[in-house]
């Protein structure tokens, strides 16, 4: 049987750090040395989940195989270590406390009085404790989110504390990422941040073995010594964490660091191999060193925050680097767009992805955008609500449903809807609830998607989506040329569209940036990406 160790990432001085890039990191310099590793991330907020989130409150929502909505942070960890996680891999508070109250009404606690010691914490380690029992993992990496001295998080570093007693010296240690602030006007670093964090945790009954300073000035031998010395740790155990031009440079900076050497010590766990990242690295050389420079307009209404479009923007970094090329993206702002001012909007984008997204706000923007893609010949990749934006488009501007030529919004569901004349029926169904997960797509075989794409005819794609396609309307869009060359096998729901005589223009009712790793760049962005340097070149001629 394995014995699971454990690692507790944790935070302090300011939050947004890069905690979930770090626990990536040693996760990928760990795996790399032989050890089967997973990542669980630990949200302090009560929302039971982050779907009901507003993307503005908290980035994207992640959807893993088995239908969980989940913290961005298990993006990282799926892109970095090339698995996949599951509804485990995500803890928050709104669910331990849940639980421990659907207990407390069951009367499972033969009426104790429920209280944070023992009955959170119990459920909190429980949690934790289950993900490497239940799939046999050596090393789970969890990361606490927050910052060390939140309320919030009280309870974790204190399950934390319980779990280093319980499993004893050997099978956990924390690893505390904190902040060395460089001062410009005295040109220096300093360390008191650090030590005051330090000692927020040891008022917690938690001493980290390892901690990671993140700077960006490289660190001297006299600044480590003085953290080692004020924090009770060994000097080999104060790691550098130096900013980087690119968060897949990170492992490597890490490894350099030598922390997944210490981890492994402190945990009384044996070298295994050397940690080989030769696949890593040539991904790192091409990321850096493009042949090929493209623009993509992202167009969306979450476009303040980056972390809303996170795992696009990564998707698009994977199939840039396969294709030697630079993808740069810029947002555009569906609330903005209109037909009258599209052309000058769009006209310098090479490819234009149409983003998902959920309720009304900026629908009629996206819209444009599918026209202005498909009349202009542009590259246009629709993803979710983006392709049935796409749809929505062809059915008003090609098959002269012109009392189709705005969106109404049914009340009650806040979610778009397309009346056609007096059959009051509608190409974008409502789904009866929310579709969440992976499910099979078929893909035909005559199609572009099955010779250029996929070259497979079953794939599996993760889903989150109410809006289907009516297959009543199928027939009318293929005698157009707008062809359904994806379906689920079970349901005949339509799952891709692709247009006849276009350069590329494809709508996709799944997200397949879930899908997209470092080492398994999606094909879906590859062949966008490969079609847009095709288009720039065309353009320029």
């Amino acid at each position: 049987m394995v014995q699971t160790k454990f690692i507790f990432v944790t935070g302090g001085v300011t939050s947004s750090l890069g905690k979930g890039i770090v626990s990536a990191s040693l996760a990928k310099l760990l795996q790399a040395r032989g050890y089967s590793v997973t990542i669980q991330k630990l949200d302090p907020y009560l929302n039971v989940d982050p779907g009901t989130l507003n993307p503005y409150e908290h980035g994207e929502c992640y959807v893993t195989d088995d239908g969980a909505e989940t913290d961005l942070d298990l993006g990282h960890y799926e892109r970095f270590l090339n698995i996949t996680t599951s509804k485990d891999n995500n803890v928050t508070t709104g669910k331990v406390y849940k639980t421990v109250i659907e207990k407390e009404r069951r009367g499972d606690y033969l009426g104790k009085t429920v209280q944070i010691i023992p009955h959170i914490t119990d459920e909190i380690k429980r949690r934790i404790r289950v993900l490497g029992a239940k799939y046999k993992y050596e090393i789970v990496i969890v990361e606490i989110g927050g910052t060390v001295g939140d309320i919030e998080s009280l309870p974790y570093v204190e399950a934390v504390r319980q779990m280093k007693w319980e499993l004893g010296q050997g099978n956990v240690i924390v690893v505390h990422l904190t902040l060395v602030p460089y001062l410009s006007t005295s040109k220096e670093l300093k360390t008191k941040p650090t030590q005051h964090s330090v000692k927020e945790l040891l008022k917690l009954g938690v001493q980290p073995e390892i901690i990671v300073l993140r700077t960006e000035k490289p660190l001297n031998t006299e600044i480590k010594n003085k953290v080692a010395l004020f924090c009770n740790v060994n000097r080999e155990a104060v790691i550098e964490a130096i900013d980087a031009s690119t968060i897949y440079e990170v492992p490597l900076l890490l490894k350099k660091e030598k922390l997944d050497l210490v981890a492994l010590y402190k945990l009384n766990l044996p070298v295994k191999s050397d940690a080989d990242l030769t696949d890593w690295v040539d991904f790192i050389k091409k990321l850096k060193n493009k042949k090929e420079e493209v623009k993509i307009a992202l167009v969306g209404k979450y476009v303040q925050l980056p972390d809303a479009y996170k795992s696009i923007n990564e998707s698009f970094a994977h199939a840039g680097a396969m294709n030697e090329c630079g993808v740069n993206v810029e947002y555009v702002n569906s609330e903005n767009l209109t037909y009258e001012n599209a052309n000058s909007i769009l006209d310098k984008y090479d490819g234009i992805l149409i983003a998902p997204g959920f309720g009304p706000r900026g629908i009629e923007g996206k819209i444009v955008a599918a026209n202005y893609g498909r009349t202009h010949k542009i590259p246009t990749l629709g993803i979710c609500l983006g392709m049935q934006c796409m749809v929505i488009e062809f059915a008003r501007n090609e098959l002269g449903m012109k009392d189709a030529d705005s969106v109404e919004f049914n009340m009650h569901t806040q979610y778009p809807v397309i009346d056609l004349m007096e059959e009051q029926k509608h190409i974008i169904d409502k789904g009866g609830t929310m579709r969440l997960g992976a499910y099979d797509c078929e893909i035909d075989k005559k199609s572009y998607l099955y010779t250029n794409v996929y070259k497979q005819k079953i794939v599996r794609e993760r889903h989150r989506h109410r809006y289907e396609f009516n297959n009543n309307y199928k027939k009318y869009f293929e005698d157009k040329g707008f062809l359904a060359v994806g379906k689920n096998p079970d349901t005949d729901l339509v799952e891709i569209m692709y247009l006849q005589n276009h350069p590329w223009y494809i709508g996709v009712q799944f997200h397949p940036e879930y899908r997209s790793t470092v080492l398994n760049p999606h094909p879906l962005f590859v062949d966008f990406i490969k079609n847009v340097i095709k288009y720039k070149k065309t353009k320029k001629q």
